[in-house]
C-alpha cells in the first residue's frame, strides 16, 4: 500500500494550498553538505547569539546541525537557504564575535581556546553551498482545509501530510492528518517549517503517511481557536519534548532518526560501510520511550534485512488494545512514500547493559517506525551512549548490501 498525494485530495475532497502561499523556493534548493563540515549558525535557543555548529545528519534539503560545546540534547534542523546559517568567517566580517553555545559545557574562560582547537583543520562548508532565502509570501493566503506538508516539532525529523485548521492574521493552525491533536501547532504563514504537497517528492525525503484517524471527508480539519499548551512548545529536540499520555493515535517522539546519518543524494552511492551483525552486550535491553542520543563518528550501514538485531522488534498498541496504525515510511522516487509495517521496542534500564554503555543516557524506546529504521535507531544509540563510542562502534562488523547508516 502507498500513500498518493492525488488520491489522498480525492478521497478528501481537499485542494493542496498554492505554492504562492510558502515561504519555500519553488524548485527546492540543492544540498551539497557533508557530515562533519563546520558553519556558523545562529543558537535556537538564545537567537541573538551566533555559533560554531557542525552537519551531523542530512536529509533533502535539510542540515541535522550541533553546536559545537554543546550536548548531544539540543539538535536542531536547518534549511540549506535558511538565513540562520552562514559561513564560517561571516560573523566576522559583520564586525561580530562568534558566541559559545547556550549551556556551554566548558568554563566560559575557555571559550577563545576551545574555538581555536574547534576550527584548526576542521572541514569548512563552502559559501556556494548556502542558498539565498526566498522571500516573504504577502499576504497570508491559506484557508481552512487546505493540504500540504509539515515538519513535526517534536519530532523534527518527520514530514507529514497536514491540513490548515485554522487562519488568524499572519498564523495559520497546522494540523496533521490523522493525529488526535497532540502534535499540532500554530505558525506563521512563511514559517519554514511548512511546505507545498509534494515537496517531499522533489526532494528525497521521507513523508510519513496520515495517522489511522483520517476521515474521508470535505476539510475534515479540526479547528482551533488558539494554540493549546501543546502546541505552543517551541521547536527544540526530540529530548526535550514534554510527554504525552499514551493514546491510540499519538505520534510518540522517535528520538534518533534516520537523518542522523548521511542521506546520499541523487545520483551518487554513500561511501560507507554496511553493518551486517550488531554487538552482543546490548542483547539484554529491553523496552519503554524517550528519544535517541546523536553520534559524532564516522559512518556505517546498517543492513536492512539482518537478523541480528540487537532489541527484539515488538508492536506498539494503543488505549483500545488493538495493533497502532503509525506514522513512518520510505521515500519514493516519485510523489508516494511506501507504508512500511511498524515496530516499538522498549529500554528496560533496570538491567545490566555491560561496561561499555552508559544506560541513563539510553532512550526509553525506539520507534514507532519501519523495522529497519528501528533497528539503526536501536545500534545508532548503543554508540552513541557508549563511554567510549569508538570501542562499541569497533564491535559492529561491515558488509556490502547496502542498508541503513550507522554514525
Amino acid at each position: 500500500e502507498q500513500f498518493n498525494w492525488d488520491d489522498y485530495l480525492k478521497e478528501t475532497e481537499s485542494v493542496a494550498a498554492p505554492l504562492h502561499c510558502f515561504r519555500q523556493s519553488r524548485i527546492p534548493p540543492t544540498n551539497d553538505f557533508k557530515v562533519g563540515m563546520k558553519l556558523e549558525a545562529h543558537d535556537p535557543r538564545n537567537v541573538t547569539s551566533v555559533c560554531i555548529a557542525t552537519v551531523i545528519g542530512i536529509t533533502g534539503a535539510r542540515l541535522r546541525l550541533r553546536l559545537d560545546g554543546s550536548d548531544n540534547k539540543n539538535d536542531f534542523w536547518r534549511l540549506v537557504d535558511s538565513s540562520d546559517i552562514q559561513p564560517i568567517g561571516t560573523c566576522e566580517k559583520k564586525g561580530g564575535m562568534l558566541q559559545p553555545p547556550l549551556g556551554f559545557q566548558m568554563n566560559a574562560s575557555s571559550w577563545p581556546m576551545f574555538l581555536l582547537r574547534t576550527l584548526n583543520g576542521a572541514e569548512m562548508a563552502p559559501a556556494a553551498f548556502f542558498k539565498k532565502e526566498p522571500p516573504k509570501p504577502v499576504p497570508n493566503c491559506f484557508k481552512v482545509g487546505m493540504k500540504l506538508e509539515a515538519i513535526d516539532r517534536k519530532n523534527p525529523y518527520l514530514i507529514c501530510p497536514a491540513t490548515i485548521g485554522d487562519v488568524k492574521g499572519d498564523e495559520v493552525f497546522v494540523t496533521f492528518d490523522g493525529w488526535r491533536g497532540a502534535f499540532d501547532y500554530w505558525c506563521r504563514c512563511d514559517s519554514r517549517d511548512i511546505f507545498p504537497v509534494g515537496w517531499c517528492s522533489l526532494t528525497g525525503d521521507a513523508l510519513q503517511p496520515p495517522g489511522n484517524n483520517v476521515s474521508i471527508t470535505k476539510s475534515s480539519a479540526k479547528i482551533q481557536s488558539s494554540p493549546s499548551k501543546v502546541t505552543r512548545r517551541s521547536m527544540q529536540s526530540p529530548q526535550k519534548s514534554a510527554p504525552v499520555p499514551a493514546q491510540r493515535g499519538r505520534k510518540p517522539g522517535r528520538g534518533k532518526p534516520p537523518g542522523q546519518s548521511p542521506v546520499p543524494k541523487k545520483g551518487r552511492s554513500p561511501k560507507n560501510i554496511p553493518l551486517t551483525k550488531s554487538t552482543s552486550h546490548t542483547e539484554n535491553l529491553k523496552t519503554r520511550k524517550k528519544s535517541l542520543k546523536p553520534g559524532k563518528k564516522k559512518n556505517i550501514l546498517l543492513e536492512e534485512a539482518t537478523p541480528a538485531s540487537p532489541l527484539p522488534p515488538h508492536s506498539s498498541e494503543g488505549d483500545s488494545g488493538t495493533t497502532q496504525i503509525l506514522k513512518d515510511g520510505i521515500s519514493l522516487s516519485g510523489a508516494t512514500a511506501a507504508v512500511m509495517s511498524t515496530v516499538c521496542v522498549y529500554v528496560n534500564k533496570h538491567g545490566n547493559s555491560g561496561p561499555h554503555l552508559d544506560k541513563q543516557q539510553l532512550p526509553d524506546h525506539f520507534g514507532p517506525g519501519p523495522v529497519n529504521v528501528v533497528l539503526q535507531q536501536a545500534v545508532q544509540a548503543c554508540v552513541d551512549c557508549a563511554y567510549q563510542s569508538k570501542t562499541v562502534f569497533g564491535f559492529l562488523k561491515s558488509g556490502h548490501h547496502g542498508g541503513q547508516m550507522i554514525t
